[in-house]
């Protein structure tokens, strides 16, 4: 018989929802948050938002904002020290992946102690971490339900997968309305990210029939949604469904884990700190080439559920059109670069390269890749 584990948070969405954030960390038994989030969201207003609900419910709050768009160790242990000095006991982000994988960071590192570097890789957190309630403003990351976080080391530019149940929030809360301040640059860049997460994890070796059905409704809500979301971005019916498949995606992946293109995306954006959603779309249409003959009836699922015809096609003429449809989608968001467009170099492949094999996330890719092989997918995609 086999046995596979599903994990996901409380999940509170919709429209307004963000209005549940002070409740949500009362019945988690916290008194003061640490509210962790970005200059932009700031800008935007949702921070000073969030704060109101969370002062209306009672609680103190300290902001931590320090932050970039790759969050690095050094950002996280600055975090750290915030949170120890503010008598905080409990932890919650208001933004995209960045400030949730900051929050998630230092929730480690402030109960757990030492340094990131030790949690690297899957279920090394042993101490339990602190109430987190996260709240995305991008649809993107499913960050707010996956038991992953991803921080830079500066030291070796490569960006650390860490995974653990315990990197579960305990309450996601998904309010569309936060996806309006969002340029359209970033919208599809998150979006792509979201689609990434939903393929990979439909194709990944951990996949089961309860990620599997996440992974296609995420899939088929952003191959709908996508450009109606970029093109207009009050186009509210656009961006709850981006909301829903970001947060359809994370559910997949946090639990099927994802493949070949975030491995080798994780190592590019710390060597460059490019946006992580348009990386994937420069290297995602490449890997998929490269797994198509391990899975090729998964793939015929992935053209079918994007819109292509793929009636009284053989399995792999079918498989094919998924990689079509997802090229025709990045396109059709102007994210279709190569990586030597965003400004990665020829000469930094080979050891991009043997960073990837390293990652936890190449572990479930459908085919297995040697170094050469990544190395030739990146010379693809440059």
């Amino acid at each position: 018989m086999n046995i596979s584990k599903f994990v996901a948070p409380e999940i509170i969405f919709g429209r307004g929802s963000l209005s549940q954030i002070g409740e949500s960390l009362v019945r988690l038994g916290v008194s003061k948050a640490f509210l962790v989030s970005d200059a932009g969201v700031i800008n935007a207003g949702w921070v000073d938002q969030a704060v109101h609900y969370l002062h209306a419910a009672g609680l103190g709050t300290e902001i931590f904002s320090s932050l970039s768009t790759n969050p690095k160790d050094f950002e996280v242990t600055e975090g750290v020290v915030s949170y120890q000095a503010s008598g905080c006991d409990g932890i919650v982000a208001v933004g995209g992946g960045s400030p949730t994988d900051v929050a998630k960071a230092i929730a480690i590192l402030a109960t757990n102690g030492g340094k990131l570097q030790d949690y690297e890789g899957i279920n090394k957190i042993t101490v339990p971490l602190p109430p987190m309630v996260i709240a995305p403003s991008t649809a993107g990351a499913g960050s707010e339900v996956s038991q992953f976080t991803i921080i830079v080391d500066t030291l070796r530019m490569l960006k650390m997968s860490i995974i653990s149940r315990s990197l579960v929030p305990d309450i996601a809360i998904v309010d569309p309305e936060l996806l309006r301040t969002k340029d359209a640059k970033l919208a599809a860049a998150t979006g792509l990210d979201a689609l990434t997460h939903g393929i990979e994890s439909y194709l990944s070796l951990a996949a089961t029939p309860l990620t599997d059905i996440h992974a296609l409704k995420a899939i088929e809500l952003i191959s709908r949604n996508l450009v109606r979301a970029v093109s207009d971005r009050q186009d509210m019916e656009a961006n709850a469904n981006m909301s829903m498949a970001a947060l359809t995606a994370g559910l997949a992946f946090s639990n099927a884990i994802l493949g070949a293109a975030h491995a080798m995306t994780h190592q590019v954006d710390g060597l460059i700190d490019q946006h992580h959603g348009e990386t994937n779309a420069a290297i995602l249409p490449h890997v998929m080439e490269f797994n198509l003959p391990a899975s090729p009836g998964r793939f015929r699922d992935i053209a079918g559920i994007m819109g292509e015809e793929v009636a009284g096609l053989d399995t792999l003429a079918a498989a094919a059109l998924s990689i079509r449809a997802v090229r025709r989608l990045i396109a059709d968001v102007g994210l279709d670069k190569g990586l030597a467009e965003i400004g990665l170099r020829e000469e930094f492949i080979p050891q991009l390269s043997r960073n990837a094999m390293k990652d936890a996330c190449l572990v479930t890719n459908p085919r297995r890749a040697t170094c050469a092989e990544i190395e030739a997918i990146f010379r693809k995609a440059m």
